[in-house]
């Protein structure tokens, strides 16, 4: 009897991953911690299947694949249904990483959405005149405040579409301070910034996937400043590129054009017009040469 009971095969999802156990939740409700290797594989928002203490993940429905420092893959998160880009005026995101993270998101077939946080701040009228003005017809734009509440009600009706949702954005920005507005009872140790350079203190160590009240789920991760695009080829980046849907309806004289210096370029042609904002190619350029070294150097090791 003992040894049945310990061959019945339940169903969950990986709520949190502590490195070398994963917090399961289990149709039934239950919770279990289960040890994994540390280099398991295993990332929040699998959905597994437990039988007699093995661990077995399910297929993926969708990932989402970072390339960290070292030049290595990983996967930060699962079965996803929209990337959630938060960007704050204090600290500004770094030139180019809301279209990374767009790239990102439509190279994983998730949906980008722009979340602008603390528009309570002095000046934040200033980055959301901008950011309005750069993204709205290309992702859905949300200005908020996560201290008075400003803008929380039209995010969440979002969310609660039974949307899996990964926000990511640079240390700082408060992704904490916004998930504890959307579910308060998660109190998330939120981070002060740092005087020095307005530098935000990393407050999420454990990566964690929470039901939120309105519908829907939410990864929480710590924060990273650097996407390292993963699984796009330099030929498919313009394709993914916000901005410039217009040219790739269009077409370039050579079909494996990368909108350099090639003659009949469709997006030069609308960089030239000022259809492109020279910015927004400017980091086009800067992301396919990162695509390009890291193709050189696959190239160079085989």
């Amino acid at each position: 009897m003992e040894s049945q009971r310990l061959k019945i095969k339940k169903k969950g999802v990986i709520v949190a991953h502590h490195g070398v156990a994963v917090d399961i939740l289990f149709e039934s409700g239950e919770r279990q911690m289960v040890q994994v290797k540390k280099r398991s594989g295993h990332v929040v928002g699998d959905d597994v299947v437990v039988s007699d203490k093995l661990l077995t993940r399910l297929p993926r429905r969708t990932e989402l694949c970072r390339r960290d420092s070292r030049g290595s893959i990983r996967i930060v998160g699962a079965n996803l249904d929209v990337l959630g880009v938060v960007v704050a005026p204090l600290p500004r995101p770094p030139f180019g990483y809301i279209d990374q993270a767009i790239v990102t998101a439509r190279g994983a077939a998730l949906i980008p959405v722009l979340v602008i946080n603390k528009c309570d701040l002095e000046g934040s009228e200033i980055l959301v005149a901008e950011l309005t003005a750069t993204y709205t017809g290309i992702m859905d734009i949300f200005v908020m405040s996560a201290v008075t509440g400003e803008g929380l009600a039209a995010l969440e009706l979002f969310l609660g579409q039974e949307f899996r949702s990964f926000f990511v954005g640079i240390t700082g920005v408060g992704k904490s301070s916004l998930l504890n507005a959307i579910c308060p009872t998660l109190d998330l140790r939120v981070g002060e910034l740092y005087e020095a350079g307005s530098r935000g203190c990393n407050t999420t160590t454990v990566s964690t996937l929470h039901a939120l009240p309105g519908g829907g789920e939410l990864v929480d991760t710590p924060g990273f400043n650097e996407f390292g695009l993963v699984d796009i080829s330099p030929e498919d980046l313009a394709g993914y590129f916000p901005g410039f849907e217009s040219a790739m309806a269009g077409r370039c004289r050579f079909r494996d054009c990368r909108h350099r210096t090639e003659p009949e370029c469709a997006v030069a042609k609308l960089v030239m017009s000022g259809k492109i904002a020279k910015e927004r190619y400017t980091t086009y350029l800067e992301i396919l040469d990162q695509l390009e070294a890291g193709e050189a150097r696959f190239k160079s090791r085989r």
